[in-house]
């Protein structure tokens, strides 16, 4: 990503933050990410920031569920997980498992397999 599109990025996910709060919490659709990346100038970018949120936002809840003593859906246990990586595992997990996902489905869904595929606990 480009330096500018990296320092927007704790900006834009407080702004997610706040939006989806305001906004009762609506996770966006598989269907309706898709539609953003193709008619918005700059939806692919967009659409990346709301991969990039979402991954960050599953990660906090398994630290949480952690803290808490619960057992997580996946774990990173020192493995590399970054916020560039957001598009390639959603795209991954839809093009493995493209059975398993209708296009109304919420993309916090198919973040979610992708992660446990990619991250299982080993402990």
């Amino acid at each position: 990503m480009k330096r500018t599109a990296v320092l927007l990025l704790p900006r834009l996910s407080v702004l997610l933050l706040a939006l989806a709060a305001g906004a009762g919490a609506q996770a966006m659709s598989i269907r309706e990410l898709r539609t953003l990346e193709a008619t918005e100038k700059e939806g692919k970018a967009y659409a990346s920031y709301y991969l990039v949120g979402v991954l960050e936002g599953l990660r906090e809840g398994v630290e949480s569920s952690q803290r808490n003593g619960q057992k997580p859906l996946f774990c990173v246990e020192g493995r590399r997980l970054e916020p560039s990586m957001a598009r390639s595992l959603y795209q991954t997990e839809l093009s493995r498992n493209a059975d398993s996902y209708e296009a109304d489905m919420p993309v916090q869904l198919v973040m979610s397999g992708a992660l446990r595929n990619s991250y299982r606990c080993t402990r």
